[in-house]
């Protein structure tokens, strides 16, 4: 199987162009800057807002669902673990080492023509409050870590008990139909927005 990785960022670095000027129109109290370095995008940060009145400033990790383009999936996947050149890696959602503030879900991706984006939505998650609004529902790192350790060789859907399956989330197994092999807790976007956890944006 071969990694997605170059592709999926050539996309991203297209769809800027529509984000920005999303991000533009939307953020009426904030000012924003893209992230070029390396090393902070390693660190969960694509971008920083700046609050026009206080001057605090947010750092901001943007996810977008570039498998889908053209669908509109009312979930999105936190990544809990992949592999890297056959080596366990931990994923971004409960790494301690991201310095992320906020996630910019990016989903229901229009294009008119290939890499083309004509719009899309717009889901900001406060990074903190859902860590422990996860927390609060038993599932911490560890707990998830109990599922992933008991189901070596599951592909696909896993219904945990903490979540109801069809409108809060589930486990999914990508083994088969990607490089990286990861391992993603999937939410509902509408569960997180009821819970305080999330707002859509646009």
């Amino acid at each position: 199987m071969k990694s997605t990785f170059a592709s999926d960022l050539e996309k991203e670095q297209k769809l800027h162009k529509l984000l920005d000027s999303c991000y533009r129109k939307g953020l009426k109290n904030y000012s924003f800057k893209r992230i070029k370095g390396h090393r902070q995008q390693m660190i969960g940060i694509d971008l920083h807002f700046t609050s026009n009145r206080s001057g605090q400033v947010f750092s901001i990790d943007e996810k977008a669902q570039l498998d889908y383009l053209n669908e509109n999936l009312p979930t999105f996947a936190f990544e809990l673990q992949y592999e890297k050149t056959g080596i366990l890696k931990q994923g971004w959602l409960f790494n301690p080492h991201k310095k992320t503030d906020f996630y910019s879900l990016i989903t229901s991706i229009y294009c008119d023509e290939p890499d083309i984006f004509t719009s899309c939505k717009i889901t900001f998650v406060n990074r903190r409050k859902l860590i422990r609004f996860l927390s609060e529902k038993r599932l911490s790192e560890e707990s998830l870590k109990k599922y992933l350790n008991a189901s070596p060789n599951h592909r696909g859907k896993l219904e945990i008990d903490q979540l109801n399956a069809r409108n809060q989330g589930y486990l999914y197994f990508s083994r088969q139909n990607k490089a990286e092999k990861p391992v993603n807790l999937i939410l509902r976007l509408d569960f997180l927005i009821a819970n305080g956890v999330a707002r859509r944006f646009m």
